[in-house]
């Protein structure tokens, strides 16, 4: 409601009163003065709690004698010191209740809003994947029941924790890289809506680098501080913008990059971390640990041609000669969706000469549904829409997670 409030008016003792019951109406009542009028428009629920009606007020003139220069400097003081309760006044609020919105955020606003700044610089559905696929794979080092031992999950935790510090270290140095084409492409992410300073940015990256060698080394583990180090060479030379590198600005040796990480790399250096280091057995490249080589091959190429789709815009804009740039979005679009397809194909093909009936069975089956729900999903996604090409590539990472569930079954 919208409202003003009278500034400090003395209570003259010849001041003269009228209105009756007119002060539970919201008219608008004069304060009258020779040669002057001042029109005030009364709240209804009252600004100050001396008000009890609203006044006619015609004063004598020698109560006026007082110079008039004294009244509006009295009247620009209050209009200065109340101006601050002007907008309380005009949505009902009584000043009373003034002091409680000014309060600062507690602790835990402030904890929170922190806690939602970082998950979303972490990019969590990498972090996701991160997780499952050094879990996965160090299930397939497991020979026999007794082989899960605390021994197991120490090795596993180590290789976990010291990845996702590396992670972050290389998602957060993109952002760094990337602040302006982000600012079109994912503006809610902090380094490009401001949340994060470029100082800020910086000390993360470089406190969970430090961090990741740290563990990777006192470890102990040559095979995970071997993909911990590669990892970084690739990372930076993906993302940092320096002569001969910034990688992501050529198609084909950026796709090489997130296949090195994603399909070899995990793969291979974290099942010889459980494979060597833990259970100190020597190193045997067996039929699953191939076949998830293999098939995260494809997945990762899929994840590196799809994540420059709905980000088109940005890179034409910024110069990233992306495959989406120079092929165009439903061409790339399909290429992931037919590779992806092939992938399942090659897994049913390695479930149907499976020995293990049961793990036969679930192959066959499991990746069967997948690629049957991939199809129907892909046939419905309106290639104009950004966010549905953005839905259907947080898509592709759930099927990824998927996978890495079922890879463990294969025999």
């Amino acid at each position: 409601m919208d409202s003003m409030i009278v500034g400090s008016f003395p209570r003259p003792s010849s001041l003269i009163t009228s209105g009756g019951n007119d002060w539970k109406s919201d008219r608008v009542k004069k304060v009258c003065f020779p040669n002057s009028y001042v029109t005030v428009k009364l709240s209804r629920f009252g600004a100050w709690n001396s008000l009890d009606r609203c006044l006619l007020v015609r004063s004598q003139h020698h109560l006026l004698k007082p110079p008039i220069k004294g009244f509006e400097e009295r009247t620009t003081f209050n209009k200065r010191h109340n101006r601050k309760f002007l907008v309380n006044a005009a949505s009902g609020q009584s000043l009373e209740s003034e002091p409680g919105a000014y309060k600062p955020k507690s602790v835990w606003d402030s904890f929170k809003n922190a806690s939602d700044a970082f998950y979303r610089f972490s990019r969590p559905h990498t972090v996701i994947g991160t997780v499952l696929s050094i879990v996965s794979v160090s299930l397939l080092a497991v020979e026999k029941l007794s082989d899960i031992s605390p021994l197991f999950f120490t090795g596993v935790l180590e290789a976990v924790v010291a990845a996702l510090f590396m992670n972050i270290y290389i998602v957060g140095l993109n952002q760094l890289s990337d602040i302006d084409i982000d600012k079109v492409n994912k503006p809610y992410l902090p380094l490009a809506s401001g949340e994060y300073s470029v100082g800020t940015g910086v000390m993360i990256v470089t406190s969970f680098s430090i961090l990741s060698f740290w563990l990777g080394w006192i470890v102990g583990s040559w095979p995970l501080f071997w993909a911990l180090f590669i990892s970084f060479l690739l990372g930076t030379a993906y993302s940092i913008n320096l002569p001969l590198l910034r990688w992501k600005r050529f198609a084909v040796v950026a796709a090489m990059c997130i296949l090195a990480v994603r399909a070899v790399i995990v793969q291979l250096a974290f099942f010889l971390h459980i494979q060597t280091h833990v259970y100190k057995r020597p190193v045997v490249f067996s039929r699953p640990l191939i076949f998830a080589t293999a098939f995260m091959s494809f997945f990762s190429v899929v994840i590196a041609l799809f994540k420059d789709i709905p980000d088109i815009d940005g890179d034409k804009i910024y110069g990233i000669r992306s495959f989406s740039v120079r092929l165009g979005q439903q061409r790339v679009f399909w290429i992931c969706i037919s590779l992806l397809e092939m992938a399942y194909t090659v897994a049913l093909l390695v479930g149907v000469a499976s020995s293990s009936l049961w793990s036969k069975l679930l192959t066959v089956v499991g990746h069967t549904i997948l690629a049957s729900v991939l199809w129907n999903r892909a046939k419905s996604v309106d290639l104009k829409s950004k966010d549905a090409i953005t839905s259907f590539y947080m898509f592709i990472w759930k099927l990824f997670y998927v996978e890495y569930l079922l890879i463990p079954l294969v025999r």
